[in-house]
Order: C-alpha cells, then structure tokens, then sequence
C-alpha cells in the first residue's frame, strides 16, 4: 500500500520548533498551495489549501535554520491522521504531512526565485503519536550530513 504526498507551496509562517522529552527534533508549518480554476461564470478564481507538516530530527532543526515564511519548498512526505481532546472534551481531528524529505526551492532567507537544496532521507519516521503530543518515543530523519548543504 502506498501513503505518499508530494507537495510545492509556500511557508505560512516560521516553523515552530521545539525538542520532545525524549531529545528528538521536532519542526511544524504550514505550507499554502494554490491552483486557479474557472467558476461557473467563467471566470478565474484561485482556491489556496493549507496544509500542516511536521519534521523530525534533523529535518526540523534544518527547517529552523534555513525555512520562513514565505520560503517556496518542494515536500514528499506520508498523510498521518491524529486526534485528541480539547479542553472542552471534544474530540479534535488532524491531518498533518509527515516529511519523507523536502527541497528549498528559494534560497536561504528569500521568500522567491532561486536555487535549490534537498534535505531528508527517504528513512524518516516520525514516533508513533498518542494524543496530541507526539513526544513520544525517538525519531529518524538521519541520513542528513552537513557536508551535503550547498552553502
């Protein structure tokens, strides 16, 4: 069975970064995506989806020093499904996109245009989440080496 998801869009916002109990990295935005249609009158509309991604290990603490808002990124990563309660008991339902890996399509600290760098390994797995946490257990997203930065 297949779980992919490949996405080009634009940060949001700066990523939100922050370590779990357990020392692992973890690094959450959202990216906009956009594609313009034509309405029932003809006319062109565009239709913007946000999406919430989440990266470990390595790939959060890349994301933290090299994305922003604005940044264009290029993302495959797997569709993951959560819930939790909130504090009115109701139960809240998540889709996020856990990255497999990601490519800087603007460069560092440019929100257009530009080069390109890759960051991931196709061996990333994010620790199975209970609740809204997510802290739990150790993560993946090795693989990374800065030797591979093309700056």
């Amino acid at each position: 069975m297949v779980n992919k998801v490949t996405l080009i869009g634009r940060l949001g916002k700066d990523p939100e970064f922050r370590m779990t109990a357990g020392g692992t990295a973890v690094a959450k935005f959202t990216l906009a995506t956009s594609e313009k249609r034509k309405n029932a009158n003809g006319e062109l509309s565009e239709q913007t989806e946000w999406h919430r991604i989440t990266c470990w290990g390595r790939q959060a603490e890349v994301a933290r020093d090299y994305l922003n808002k604005g940044s264009l990124l290029y993302v495959e990563g797997r569709i993951h499904y959560d819930s939790y309660d909130n504090k009115e008991g109701q139960k809240v339902y998540t889709t996020d996109i856990v990255v497999n890996n990601f490519q800087m399509l603007s460069g560092r600290g440019d929100s257009g245009g530009g080069g390109g760098a890759s960051h991931g390994s196709h061996r990333s797995e994010a620790p199975a989440s209970s609740g809204s946490g997510g802290d739990s257990g150790s993560s993946g997203g090795g693989g990374f080496d800065d030797d591979d930065l093309p700056f």
